[in-house]
């Protein structure tokens, strides 16, 4: 399986990584995720794939997809929010990703608690 280097599991019920590419979501849905998170605004790196690649791959997968970027300047009420909202919709487990995993991390971690 091609899950990225920095993968790992938070709980039973999500896994974070850095940023995925459009080719890894097959191999996601194929670890038994069943939705995935993008929490990383598109343009941050030259090098990353746009969301709207991410989303395409999900819905040929199969994967419930949403994007809640959250942006060098710290996340928002409304990530939050979002991310409250998501927990709820989506089925799990779920594979939340940004550039290093620390802000899917932490957002899973306050709209949790």
């Amino acid at each position: 399986m091609n899950l990225p280097d920095d993968y790992r599991k938070i709980d039973d019920e999500v896994a974070v990584s850095g940023q995925i590419t459009p080719e890894q979501v097959a191999d996601i849905k194929a670890a038994g995720y069943k939705s995935i998170i993008c929490n990383r605004p598109d343009g941050e790196s030259a090098d990353q794939p746009n969301f709207e690649l991410i989303e395409a791959a999900a819905n040929e997968a199969g994967l419930a997809i949403r994007y809640i970027p959250v942006t060098k300047m710290g996340m928002t009420p409304e990530n939050i929010e979002d991310t409250r909202t998501a927990l709820d919709d989506l089925q799990r487990p779920i594979y939340a990703y940004c550039r290093s995993g620390a802000r899917s991390t932490n957002l899973y971690g306050i709209a949790k608690g």
